[in-house]
């Protein structure tokens, strides 16, 4: 059993940054694919980033704003977000999965296909 937990969320303008931090208890941490998503308000859950041995993958709509990294002594990920745009704003998910990364590689799945879930963290991110 894989429990995870966020932090970092916030209220920022346009162009600046937030770090979110997700927490992971209960596993061997670095044996799981580890990924962000994010659900804006009346659209579906979407995939931001994966991360498996240091290997990384993200969406196009994020691509060199957003890093994800992961800290296997402290069983714990992050996501540096910066150049924040509105659009960014929603709740953000970390996602964990045994087998997402030996079965489909390190990329931005769909989220029916990862097991463990944290509570989420807001963003919002103003004009």
């Amino acid at each position: 059993q894989v429990q995870l937990v966020e932090s970092g969320g916030g209220s920022v303008q346009s162009g600046g940054s937030l770090r979110l931090s997700c927490a992971v208890f209960g596993s061997t941490y670095s044996s799981y694919c580890m990924a962000w998503f994010r659900q804006a308000p009346g659209k579906e859950r979407e995939g931001v980033a994966v991360i498996n041995n240091h290997i990384t993958s993200y969406a196009d709509s994020v691509k060199g704003r957003f890093t994800i990294s992961q800290d296997n002594a402290k069983n714990a990920l992050y996501l540096q977000m910066n150049s924040l745009k509105p659009e960014d704003t929603a709740m953000y998910y970390c996602a964990a999965d045994f087998n997402f990364c030996r079965r489909w590689g390190v990329l931005v799945g769909l989220p029916g296909q990862w097991n463990y879930w944290g509570q989420g963290t807001q963003v919002t991110v103003s004009s």
